[in-house]
């Protein structure tokens, strides 16, 4: 056998650092207290909350947050036990999520920012987006999810983005009309994604062609090539795969198209320019 080289010993510091050393390097901790008018902003101010939402006052409390919404139909029923674990709350109520996040502030808030994206590379620019521009978009979005790729009140859509703007423009799209969407977490296999998409019951797939992480662009579209055979091999067809582009006008996947089935999101957008969908009234 070949003769194994002996291992050499660690040398042993010179200097032993003391504790008195090492707090040189330690940073400043010092406590920061909020101004007053930050205190007087604050929605959580009444001292008395925790009688407010005691277990006595259980589940008729929460009747306070259901009040924050607006409904197109009142609930009858705060908190419904009788199936448990299939606990139903605001039973009889209707409503539709995208309109309770967008369309309701638009009086008083259209110029103001709802996203404030700050994006990986630190120098490409934040990017906000108003109510008002959110609202065009998801409008625009939900049009092309509709009458493009044929979606109806009740279907359901795998998601597999990062978190970037058109990750909750899709997703407030899919609740404008009713659609049940299931968002796979981006840095999970397309063999996840697949598995949930056939889980769910998905016919279409929306995701993105690459994203950065850790200072590099990975190529996320090659996954969703793997989640429809995933998908089919769970029994399950991916008819339309919708692709979002990380940086518009350029394609950062090497992962070819495939024809009929992948689409680019921004090219067919084109065709839904200024259109608007009625959100869709539903059960709570």
């Amino acid at each position: 056998m070949p003769e194994v080289p002996a291992l050499k010993e660690k040398p042993e510091l010179e200097t032993e650092v003391n504790e008195a050393q090492i707090a040189v390097h330690w940073k400043e901790e010092t406590y920061y207290h909020p101004s007053a008018k930050f205190i007087g902003q604050a929605n959580l101010t009444d001292p008395a909350v925790m009688e407010r939402f005691s277990l006595e006052r259980f589940p008729e409390c929460f009747k306070e947050y259901g009040d924050m919404l607006d409904w197109d139909q009142y609930w009858r029923t705060t908190l419904d036990t009788s199936d448990a674990p299939f606990w139903k709350w605001f039973v009889g109520g209707k409503l539709n999520a995208c309109y309770n996040c967008v369309d309701r502030h638009l009086e008083k808030y259209k110029n103001k920012a709802a996203f404030i994206f700050v994006a990986e590379p630190e120098t490409e620019p934040a990017v906000a987006v108003t109510y008002q521009e959110l609202y065009v978009r998801v409008n625009e979005m939900a049009a092309l999810l509709r009458d493009f790729a044929g979606l109806k009140t009740g279907d359901r859509v795998t998601i597999h983005m990062p978190v970037v703007p058109e990750l909750p423009i899709t997703m407030l799209a899919c609740a404008r009309l009713g659609v049940i969407h299931s968002v796979v977490f981006g840095g999970y296999s397309g063999e996840a994604c697949g598995k949930r998409a056939a889980d769910s019951g998905s016919r279409v797939l929306i995701t993105i062609d690459g994203y950065y992480r850790n200072g590099k662009l990975t190529d996320h579209k090659a996954n969703a090539d793997i989640s429809g055979d995933m998908a089919k091999q769970e029994g399950q067809a991916i008819d339309k795969v919708l692709v979002w582009r990380r940086e518009r006008g350029k394609y950062a996947s090497a992962a070819a198209m495939v024809k009929g089935r992948d689409f680019f999101v921004e090219d067919v957008l084109k065709d839904f320019a200024g259109k608007r969908v009625a959100p869709v009234s539903m059960p709570a």
